[in-house]
Order: C-alpha cells, then structure tokens, then sequence
C-alpha cells in the first residue's frame, strides 16, 4: 500500500519562505511523476508543482519564480521550497503520486494521480 505523508507547514509572514516535504512508502518512487496541489478554504484544489522521474519541473503560473520542487529518490522523498511567501498561498498542500509510471501526461490534472498525503497547512499572514 502506498503511503504518502506530507510534513514541515506552519505559519509564517509574508515574504517569509517553508520547506515541505512528502516521504512517500510502499510502491515504486522513482519512476513517477510526483506532484504538488493546494486547496484553500472554500476553493477546488488546483495544481502547484510538479516533477518528472528525470527531474523535469512543472510549475503553476501562480507560484512559478517562488516554489520549487525537488525529489530525492534515495531517500523517497519529494521537496516543495516556498519563498516569498503571500497571504493567497494560504492553504492545505497535499503531495501526490501519477497512477503510471513513466508518464507526464497532464501533470496538472488532480485526477491522474491516484495516492494522495493527508495535507499540511500553510498560513500567511500579512
């Protein structure tokens, strides 16, 4: 059974930057595209970042110039580095798994991937 399990959000102020990561467990890592998505409060979730089995990043307008995504696949492990920090990156950020291996695909789509973590909670505040 695949495990994902997100961990580092918090608080912070505006400008201020949070590391989050995501170990993943149970299945196969480094052929997937793993990803990145936000839902704030009353808000559909929507695509952050996301990054091949080669490296390749994807990143949504929004935060693109601000976030990056990193994966190590030694340790399982998927990064999502947030700098300058706004008030509407306010949200739960959830890391997720592509069902196929070896597939881009549209990355972007919460429905292609099929495990999900539990969410963590970032808070900006101005």
């Amino acid at each position: 059974q695949v495990q994902l399990v997100e961990s580092g959000g918090g608080s912070v102020q505006a400008g201020g930057s949070l590391r989050l990561s995501c170990a993943v467990s149970g299945g196969s890592f480094s052929s997937y595209v793993l990803g990145w998505f936000r839902q704030a409060p009353g808000k559909e979730r929507e695509f952050a970042a996301a990054i091949s089995w080669g490296g390749s990043t994807f990143y949504a307008e929004s935060v693109k110039g601000r976030f990056t995504i990193s994966r190590d696949n030694a340790m399982n492990t998927v990064y999502l580095q947030m700098n300058s920090l706004k008030p509407e990156d306010t949200a739960v950020y959830y890391c997720a798994r592509r069902s196929s291996p070896y597939y881009v695909g549209s990355y972007s789509q919460s429905g292609e991937y099929n495990y999900w973590g539990q969410g963590t909670q970032v808070t900006v505040s101005s």
